[in-house]
């Protein structure tokens, strides 16, 4: 239990977004540059009083250009093992987001490392970019195992035909900050809003895209795009609109690709 307990505290504080006062000091995406220097009033000492500092000075940040400095390398195939689920619909009052339920069996497995599935959500436009390529949105499906490592999986959105999950997703998501819908007998798939071609994939060691921007995050982006329809775009933009952090220097990393089709 204690470890649950642990587990759980971590996943409140850096992932779910819950509007706690220890969750730190309010930001917008429109003051990203200025992330770092962001004060909480709460402390007095440097450097507690700097929660976010590390956006402004990590070098492992997040997003980033997936086709700079670009490896085809050997890496572990992904095991997406994700379930239906009854979840609970979170405006974070940054983005729209589903949180799964506490008991969630789903889960991302790479190599012999077992990450739980916790929450996806939305960013628009993409945050990562290939050849400096933007598209229209992402969603992330976080990832958080009991010690508290993160893992991230990208799929990237292009406009097309409509994805029906993510009409659920819309039509039942609270328009205020802050405001969850659970409790509504509503089962959604997360597999419905990946790609079919789940092998290709390009890896990176980053950090969160948003504070407090922790690194150590792994990530993993499919190269195949999903599509939603016009419209889902444009409800999503009027939940949150620019909801994304720009791309970040690499600062000599490398990003990894497997690409299974050429083999």
């Amino acid at each position: 239990m204690k470890m649950k307990s642990v587990f759980l505290g971590i996943v409140l504080l850096f992932v779910l977004c819950v509007p706690f006062s220890f969750a730190g000091p309010h930001w917008t995406h429109e003051e990203q540059a200025d992330w770092g220097g962001i004060e909480d009033p709460a402390q007095t000492e440097v450097p507690l009083m700097y929660p976010y500092a590390v956006c402004s000075i990590g070098d492992h940040q997040s997003p980033v250009d997936l086709a700079a400095d670009n490896q085809t390398e050997k890496l572990n195939n992904l095991k997406i093992k994700y379930y239906p689920d009854e979840p609970v619909f979170f405006n974070t009052g940054h983005a729209v987001q589903v949180n799964t339920s506490l008991d969630y069996k789903g889960r991302l497995k790479v190599g012999k490392e077992v990450y739980p599935l916790i929450q996806f959500h939305f960013h628009e436009p993409s945050e990562h970019v290939v050849n400096q390529e933007v598209f229209p949105a992402e969603l992330h499906f976080v990832h958080v195992r009991e010690n508290g490592k993160i893992a991230v999986l990208g799929v990237l959105i292009r406009e097309g035909a409509e994805n029906a999950t993510l009409q659920t997703i819309l039509d039942n998501m609270p328009y205020a900050p802050e405001e969850e819908n659970a409790d509504t007998g509503i089962k959604i798939d997360p597999l419905s809003l990946l790609p079919q071609n789940r092998k290709d994939y390009y890896a990176l060691a980053g950090s969160l895209t948003t504070p407090p921007c922790s690194e150590g995050v792994n990530w993993y982006v499919l190269a195949e795009p999903i599509t939603v329809s016009e419209s889902q775009l444009g409800q999503l933009k009027d939940y949150y609109s620019n909801n994304a952090r720009d791309v970040q220097d690499l600062n000599g990393r490398s990003v990894s690709n497997k690409k299974m089709h050429n083999h």
